[in-house]
């Protein structure tokens, strides 16, 4: 198997402290695990984010690299 993401090492992280909150059964326990959720979400979103801007990125530097290629065999 290969390595995980970020993004999806931070969603792993959010299901445990969701099991953990589940299974808590102290209320300041349960709060603090799914704080701790939140916080593993927000971190899985703007990784995803990240994750969305490079691949945009590196096809725009893709595209200018072809459109130079394409000009200089002319």
């Amino acid at each position: 198997m290969g390595t995980m993401t970020d993004r999806e090492t931070y969603l792993a992280r959010a299901a445990e402290a969701r099991a953990q909150a589940d299974a808590a059964t102290l209320d300041n326990v349960r709060d603090r695990c799914l704080r701790s959720e939140a916080a593993w979400s927000e971190m899985a979103a703007r990784a995803e984010r990240t994750e969305r801007m490079r691949a945009t990125l590196l096809a725009d530097k893709a595209k200018a690299a072809a459109a130079e290629a394409a000009v200089a065999n002319d």
